[in-house]
C-alpha cells in the first residue's frame, strides 16, 4: 500500500484538479477508507501541499472516491468494504486515468 501512496507522490494534478473521499465515521462498509486516511492523508498532503484533497463524512453514506478532472470532468469508484490496500489501489487507478 505504501507503496502505491508513493508511487503517485506529487503526481496529483496532471489533469486532475480535486479528490473527495466520502465515507462513514462509524460503518464497517468505510474502514478500510479510514484506515487509508489515518494512514496516508499526511504524506500526500505533503506531497502536494496546494493539490485538494477533501474528506467528506456523513452517516451512513456509502464509501466512494471522487476525482474532478479537467473541464468539471469527474469520475468516481466505490470504496465500500474494501482494505486500505485496495483503496490505494483505486486511489492509484484513478489518478492515472485521464478523466
Amino acid at each position: 500500500m505504501a507503496a502505491a501512496v508513493r508511487g503517485i507522490g506529487s503526481g496529483l494534478g496532471r489533469g486532475l484538479r480535486e479528490l473527495r473521499f466520502h465515507l462513514c465515521q462509524r460503518s464497517a462498509g468505510s474502514r478500510g477508507v479510514r484506515d487509508f486516511i489515518e494512514q496516508h492523508y499526511v504524506t500526500l498532503k505533503k506531497a502536494n501541499p496546494d493539490f485538494p484533497i477533501l474528506i467528506r463524512e456523513c452517516s451512513g453514506v456509502q464509501p466512494r472516491l471522487w476525482a474532478r478532472f479537467e473541464f468539471g470532468r469527474e469520475r468516481s469508484v466505490p470504496l465500500n468494504n474494501l482494505s486500505a490496500d485496495e483503496v490505494a489501489k483505486a486511489l492509484e487507478t484513478i489518478v492515472k486515468s485521464t478523466g
